[in-house]
């Protein structure tokens, strides 16, 4: 394998079966392929740039489309987890590393200019600033074809979802599986271009839903981003989900949930989504789940007291 780097200048298109036959690099350089991975980010260059494949904007379910980072010193002993604060168009990432602590500003332009963005983002830091102000714009949504003829997006290419959950990686790595699995010969078989397609739309679509759940059952109302959400439609799988678990506390999972129940169950309750009564099992299971919940906090509570803090622990790993 032998790695090339430039940039793309032009593609060149089959005229027959519309494939993409080769890239030109901006110094003339021409490489010919019959698959091609697009790694190429927002832009697209052979997904979109060429083969017009077009993305769905799911911007009226996640507003926000800007994001400002900014590193600082770090203050106290580090937090053992990232830290989500609700801001006022959005929200503030903290997360504390071993030599600084990253930051950040996701935020609906619609309700925040950018240099206020920022400045907020400045006066909440807990240390000294380490960098200046780094900006990003990015539109949440998916190409409506992932692959396309004899093109395979992968990463941003193939769409961007919030990092609220942080789940790019992932993505990543579902589309490489995917590709492996579904390898194409040369005729480029519709089946297994249409399956490759279905699984990713399905596994982008659940993650969506999961996200947008933060967005709806968020108990604000005192900006103008926080009433849109609490007033907004959202989708019908995820309608289905907000339904039965606030008539019965019951988790239905769906097809190509990477979120497991733990994790609906802690956005559900943290959010104030109580259930309306219990689930009808429960009155046949003859368990006292206080009584359970109280011991098993108990366990744990013994448990944590006999382990290191989270400095003492990467301090032992690093030696």
């Amino acid at each position: 394998m032998v790695r090339i780097e430039g940039k793309i200048g032009d593609v060149t298109l089959n005229a027959e079966t519309g494939f993409v036959e080769s890239v030109t690099l901006e110094d003339g350089r021409s490489f010919g392929a019959e698959l091609f991975v697009d790694c190429s980010g927002f832009r697209g260059l052979l997904i979109e740039g060429a083969l017009k494949s077009g993305y769905e904007d799911w911007t009226h379910w996640l507003p926000c489309d800007r994001a400002v980072a900014m590193p600082c010193e770090n203050a106290g002993e580090p937090t053992p987890y990232t830290r989500s604060t609700a801001r006022e168009a959005g929200w503030q990432w903290r997360i504390p590393l071993q030599h600084r602590t990253g930051n950040g500003y996701v935020y609906c332009s619609q309700f925040l200019d950018d240099d206020k963005a920022a400045d907020l983002l400045a006066s909440r830091l807990d240390g000294k600033a380490l960098g200046d102000p780094r900006s990003l714009r990015f539109t949440t949504g998916r190409r409506k074809q992932h692959w396309n003829k004899n093109v395979v997006a992968v990463g941003l290419s193939s769409g961007f979802l919030e990092p609220l959950e942080s789940t790019s990686i992932h993505l990543i790595q579902a589309n490489i599986s995917k590709l492996i699995a579904l390898f194409p010969d040369k005729d480029f078989d519709p089946a297994t271009i249409a399956e490759f397609n279905r699984i990713s739309t399905i596994e982008t679509e659940r993650i969506r839903d999961f996200i947008i759940l933060h967005y709806k059952l968020m108990q604000r109302d005192d900006a103008e981003l926080w009433r849109y959400c609490a007033a907004m439609e959202v989708p019908e799988t995820l309608q289905l989900k907000i339904d039965h678990f606030r008539r019965y506390g019951r988790l239905v999972a769906r097809e190509m949930d990477l979120f497991a129940p733990a994790s609906w169950l802690a956005v559900h309750i943290g959010q104030l989504n109580y259930p309306e009564r219990l689930e009808p099992l429960m009155a046949h299971r003859g368990v006292d789940a206080r009584d359970w919940l109280d011991k098993l906090r108990g366990a744990m509570e013994r448990e944590a007291q006999t382990m290191p803090g989270h400095a003492q622990f990467i301090q032992r790993l690093i030696g």
